[in-house]
């Protein structure tokens, strides 16, 4: 018997006390040991609940008891989270976790940790949701050099961007409908803002490059001043608009960032919507492949982390997981990074074109017939230095969307 503790007993952490009470025959059998939740961490009381009798409010509960093997931290947050995982490795336990924000902010201390002790410090639910990726990374892709990964890692942003393709609606609208289906939170600013997606393409990138890449270094931009108006446009050059977390390698280069982005038909995440997560790798030997599924929700997360406590079962005292060296990775300013942008602009085209060629050079006007006093253009392309200078030569912009090339 493994016997595991589950910090946190929220929508993941009874999504991981579901999973296992569901298919606890097939989950003992691939585990090759019958998996036993011995304690379930919480502040509160859940009195009709049978879990009650599995709660505690003291966390010296759990990590001073030798029969477990395995701490599942699904709190959120950075503390006590941080405070519990490190305790509970240096205490000999594995810890599995779908915590983003722990990983991003200490991922390769507490791998480290994990690696000296001969234990396991797993997180595929950190990113993506229930899309297996972690693995993929540590294991299937190791063969290959990476060079891009670019995901659509949020489902709240994904499926407001969705509606407002679909339906024409405006953000705010949207927003609210989310709030109502439960797939944006009360204070939806981690998600709009794209803070969330920062923290996992950094993890995602600190483990496809091998080093450190901190999240406070990838620039990042929400989906908050996207208007129904720039989606009428994007669909009008047969365009989506999506939010994309991207880490590239260009030569000797890394390029991060988390901007909105049109998109047309020929990229793998064009028809990626609602909810739905999508991630892309390219290697160097591989080629393209993309991981595709449900990124959020309390059944595909708490999945994702019962895979993790499978996997830590089957090697108690084997350290399987790559570590990234704590050694940073310096990110290149994206100023160097070229791309096309998409501008809208006050006023005529015809009042605005030579100047506007005069500024940019060869553009590609666009105008709306439902639009008026205001039309677009598309640039060649610039790197994002380029573009910013001329811009601010231009008067009249109403604002500016990347154009992936």
């Amino acid at each position: 018997m493994v016997n595991i503790a589950i910090l946190g007993y929220g929508t993941v952490g009874s999504g991981v006390v579901e999973v296992l009470e569901t298919n606890q025959a097939s989950i003992n059998k691939k585990a090759g040991e019958e998996i036993n939740i011995k304690y379930v961490l919480d502040l509160r009381d859940f009195p009709g609940d049978k879990i009650q009798e599995k709660i505690v409010h003291d966390y010296e509960v759990i990590v001073n008891d030798p029969e477990v093997s395995i701490v599942v931290e699904v709190m959120g947050g950075v503390e006590p989270a941080y405070t519990f995982a490190k305790r509970a490795l240096e205490s000999g336990k594995s810890v599995c976790t779908s915590n983003k924000e722990l990983v991003a902010a200490h991922g390769s201390e507490l791998l480290a940790i994990a690696r000296k002790k001969e234990i396991n410090f797993l997180f595929e639910a950190s990113c993506g949701g229930g899309i297996p990726i972690i693995r993929p990374l540590n294991s299937s892709l190791t063969a290959d050099e990476i060079d891009e990964i670019t995901g659509i890692l949020n489902g709240t942003t994904n499926y407001i961007l969705s509606e407002m393709s679909h339906k024409g609606s405006n953000f705010d609208d949207v927003l609210k409908k989310a709030q109502e289906l439960g797939y944006a939170e009360r204070n939806p600013e981690a998600d709009v803002e794209g803070y969330d997606a920062c923290r996992k393409i950094a993890i995602l990138s600190s483990l496809a490059f091998g080093r450190q890449v901190d999240y406070q270094d990838i620039y990042t931009e929400g989906i908050t001043k996207i208007t129904d108006i720039d989606i009428k446009y994007a669909k009008a050059m047969g365009y989506n608009i999506k939010l994309l977390a991207s880490s590239k390698k260009v030569e000797d280069s890394f390029y991060a960032m988390v901007v909105p982005m049109m998109i047309n038909d020929e990229h793998p995440l064009y028809s990626v919507n609602g909810v739905f997560n999508a991630i892309f790798v390219h290697g160097n030997v591989l080629g393209d492949v993309m991981f595709y599924g449900s990124g959020a929700g309390k059944l595909p997360t708490a999945s994702a982390v019962v895979a993790d406590v499978v996997d830590a079962a089957k090697h108690l005292n084997r350290n399987i997981m790559t570590f990234w060296s704590s050694k940073k990775l310096e990110l290149t300013d994206i100023s160097n990074a070229q791309g096309r942008f998409f501008v809208r602009v006050k006023g005529n085209e015809k009042d605005h074109l030579d100047q506007i060629k005069s500024v940019f050079g060869d553009v590609e006007i666009i105008t709306l017939p439902e639009v008026t006093g205001e039309f677009g253009f598309v640039t060649e392309i610039l790197t994002e230095k380029s573009y910013k200078e001329k811009a601010e030569n231009l008067s009249g912009i109403i604002g500016m969307i990347r154009v992936e090339i």
